[in-house]
């Protein structure tokens, strides 16, 4: 598998992940917003798609934190119809 070397490419991949992590996990999801703990239920199924994300993409595009920003957007923000304590 080729190493991602741009920003663009980098940050497409973590949306494509967190797309991913959204899909296969609406239940989880929705469950985690509505207690308050979306990061706790979701624990393994994050740190699983971080991993893979820091193997296909070159140690300088970590610190710009394309793969935390994704997981707000598509697993928080998108949700917002969802009532839960953060809104």
């Amino acid at each position: 598998m080729r190493v991602i070397e741009n920003e663009e490419a980098a940050r497409r991949l973590s949306r494509a992940i967190a797309s991913d992590l959204s899909l296969y996990n609406e239940d989880k999801i929705l469950e985690g917003l509505q207690a308050d703990n979306l990061y706790e239920v979701l624990e393994e199924e994050i740190q699983e798609g971080r991993d893979l994300f820091k193997t296909r993409v070159l140690p300088e595009l970590l610190e710009s934190n394309h793969y935390d920003r994704a997981i707000i957007d598509l697993l928080v923000k998108s949700k917002g119809h969802i009532k839960c304590k953060l809104w």
